[in-house]
């Protein structure tokens, strides 16, 4: 069996998620495709997929085997193109995931920065709060918000952000400032769920039981309705810079605010990874670092 060319295959079988359409990706029959993922189990003595009528995925051991063998092939091309002095330069599609409102407001200009330096790679964006899986999704790249799992992927941290209550210089003016949390109980509150996922919010080892009058499941929905005068909400503090900075919305609570929440370039592969990957990480990095909202002077 040619190892090298079972893995190619088995990669492609879980990156289309399907027996079928790996086939087609790879110009070969499907008969030959099972083969090759049944020769190659044979030779692991383990189940690398879940097999149903109409879907394949990968089983425990198979995402750490893709893993590894994502990362054989991807030696190998680099040993290839190094030989032929291609390897340092960036081609190919990218794919990045960022949270909505951060994706838009500060990544975005990094992709279009990207694309005028590397006229032979293409990017994908996925703009979504939910975390995404990046061998799953076949995404290369992610901004992750939050303290992060242990994972195999890397990760470099670029800045914080905060949690902060804010609401509208109109509703305050009529319902008064909180001074403390505990004051929430009697203001109306505007709830994003992505941010909050209970009533219950925390400052430091403080818990206050919110009843909000307006739920929501996105955040730019809980911001328009704090600028239309409605109440509180908690959101993220690149969500709602743009609003602080006009007036059009003022922070309480500073002093109470949770400890901040740090933001990661999360990708596969490491320095060994590609091109593309390589110097997309770098660019991101370095503009991230230099925004004010994730690193503020001291």
């Amino acid at each position: 069996m040619d190892k090298l060319e079972a893995m190619r295959v088995f990669i492609a079988v879980a990156e289309e998620g399907s027996f079928v359409d790996a086939s087609r990706a790879l110009d070969l029959s499907a008969p030959a495709v099972t083969r090759s993922v049944a020769r190659l189990e044979n030779a692991l003595g383990i189940p690398l997929f879940h097999r149903s009528t109409r879907h394949v995925r990968l089983t425990d051991s198979g995402q750490r085997y893709y893993s590894d063998a994502k990362s054989v092939l991807e030696r190998v091309e680099e040993a290839e193109a190094a030989v032929t002095g291609i390897y340092s330069e960036p081609s190919g599609v990218l794919t990045v995931t960022a949270p909505v409102l951060f994706g838009q407001r500060y990544i975005v200009p990094v992709i279009t920065a990207y694309l005028r330096r590397h006229a032979k790679v293409s990017v994908s964006s996925v703009f979504q709060d939910n975390v995404v899986n990046l061998l799953e999704e076949n995404v290369d790249i992610a901004i992750r918000i939050g303290h992060l799992a242990d994972s195999s992927l890397f990760a470099t941290h670029v800045g914080d952000i905060r949690r902060v209550v804010c609401a509208s210089p109109s509703y305050l003016k009529e319902r008064g400032v909180p001074q403390t949390p505990a004051d929430l109980t009697r203001h109306d509150i505007i709830q994003s769920t992505t941010v909050e996922a209970l009533s219950t919010w925390t400052f430091g080892d403080l818990r206050v039981k919110v009843l909000p009058r307006y739920q929501c499941n996105q955040n730019s929905a809980a911001v328009s309705a704090a600028l239309a005068g409605a109440g509180l909400t908690r959101v993220m503090s690149y969500q709602v810079c743009e609003e602080l900075n006009s007036g059009r919305l003022q922070l309480v609570l500073e002093d109470h605010e949770p400890p901040s929440l740090p933001v990661h370039v999360v990708y596969l592969g490491g320095r060994k990874a590609n091109a593309k990957i390589r110097s997309f990480v770098d660019l991101a990095v370095a503009q991230l670092r230099t925004n004010p909202l994730l690193n503020p002077s001291p």
